[in-house]
């Protein structure tokens, strides 16, 4: 063996400075290959004052559809790569090719790369999708450097790859979708929008606990990573920023299943509200915050009845410690006693609030399904609480409850000295303690220990 060369597993990554017949780190036997190693670099880098560097903002390609542009923060930075997630069948391969039709129908050329569908199978979807551009351009294969060529030989507008793990390097020497493919694989086509200024969309699978499958250096070589979530079995899909180098990671894309593919929610509010019990003890409406959009998002809670032994807390789409903190508090001040009840919360419609704003609403619906007294359907709540019982104020209360008021609520429950809450057309009632907000809902169904 060359000083210059070491050996690495072509399943896991792991590197070895001899070769060895089994890899330590994954188990796998013979799949350590030897690699030669980089020569040393021999001149020095001229480094620049920060200050002295110019700054071009990037411009933007408009996807066409308007959910997604919105999550990747008004469109694709060229030259960048986005990594897209989620379950099988939730709808990936769907949403880009949309995207790239979208793209396609501006008079841009497209270039739609498959390793896991031939192309009558694509041309049936693009059919049933009103896709059909003939400056879509498909070509199925799974060698990396095909792709790649293709690529710089066409100079696509845009390259969508479906998907990653379907993808092999041939120098490798190892299966598709094993670690070092995915990440190699990605890396090349990290290289080519660098070196071209072509933005690159890849698909990529999850595992069984609803990461992203392949190594976590995966996620740090792409520019961005979106996460594209929902039930199979209902119509509701989310897109989310779990990172983004050129854009915001708070924004959310709502989108519905049709049978003519996604179509876009432009008022996710009442898709949110759409089926809302208004009388059913448990629920409030919280008027959230996801990055620029204001969502009015029903809270649900389920107190039971007490229980032997441990209780059970579960928290979907909320903040488990925050509503932990919260049964305390209630059982502090308040005197509810809830040590032996199991507790169920929820925010309805598969959405994710983990902002302290939901606090309020949170506490408004434990104690509305602890005590059994719905609380009146036109209010809405929203504030942080603290440990001592205090209710602080959040931000953007004006677009939240602008956003209330036209949806028709007409009341709505914020902390004390929040501004703007009397500029958007709705009635305020201000709290500055749990046990205030607990009379203002609850009147006497309550004995708040608190002013």
């Amino acid at each position: 063996m060359s000083r210059d060369a070491d050996f690495a597993c072509g399943a896991c990554g792991y590197r070895s400075a001899k070769w060895l017949g089994r890899c330590p780190e994954c188990g796998g036997w013979n799949t350590l290959a030897e690699r030669r190693a980089a020569p040393p670099a021999t001149a020095t880098l001229a480094p620049r004052a920060l200050s002295d560097l110019s700054v071009t903002p990037a411009e933007r390609l408009p996807i066409g559809l308007a959910e997604l542009d919105r999550v990747l923060g008004g469109g694709i930075v060229p030259g960048s790569v986005v990594l897209i997630g989620g379950e099988p069948g939730i709808g990936k391969s769907t949403l880009l090719l949309q995207a790239g039709a979208a793209v396609a129908a501006g008079g841009r050329t497209v270039l739609y790369l498959s390793g896991e569908e031939a192309p009558p199978q694509i041309r049936l979807r693009a059919e049933r999708l009103a896709a059909s551009r003939s400056n879509v351009l498909v070509a199925c294969d799974t060698d990396v450097e095909r792709m790649l060529a293709t690529a710089r030989e066409i100079a696509p507008a845009l390259v969508v790859v479906d998907s990653i793990q379907s993808v092999r390097c041939a120098d490798l020497g190892a299966q598709a979708g094993g670690v070092a493919q995915v990440r190699e694989a990605a890396a090349r086509f990290v290289a080519l929008a660098k070196e071209t200024g072509t933005p690159v969309l890849l698909v990529g699978h999850v595992t069984k606990d609803g990461t992203l499958a392949g190594p976590r250096t995966l996620e740090h070589l792409v520019d961005a990573v979106l996460q594209f979530e929902g039930d199979r079995h209902h119509a509701q899909r989310l897109l989310r920023a779990l990172k983004n180098r050129f854009g915001p990671t708070d924004e959310l894309g709502v989108f519905s299943m049709a049978e003519t593919g996604l179509v876009e929610v432009p008022n996710p509010s009442e898709l949110f509200l759409g089926r809302r019990q208004t009388q059913a003890p448990g629920s409030t409406v919280l008027p959230a915050l996801l990055g620029s959009r204001p969502l009015l998002i029903e809270i649900q809670a389920l107190v039971g009845e007490p229980v032997q032994g441990s209780p059970r807390r579960t928290a979907l789409g909320l903040d488990a410690a925050r509503m932990a903190m919260l049964l305390a508090l209630i059982q502090r001040w308040l005197g509810i006693e809830l040590a032996h009840r199991d507790v169920f919360a929820n925010a309805a419609g598969g959405a994710e609030v983990v902002e302290p704003a939901a606090d309020l609403a949170l506490f408004a619906a434990l104690v509305s399904s602890a005590t059994r007294r719905a609380i009146a359907p036109d209010w809405v709540i929203l504030g942080e609480i603290g440990l001592g019982g205090e209710v602080r104020a959040v931000s953007g209360v004006a677009a939240r409850l602008r956003e209330a008021a036209r949806l028709g609520f007409r009341v709505a429950l914020v902390p004390h000295g929040s501004p703007g809450r009397d500029a958007a057309g709705i009635d305020s009632i201000e709290v500055d303690t749990l046990g205030a907000a607990a009379r203002r809902l609850f009147g006497g169904a309550v004995a708040p220990q608190i002013g």
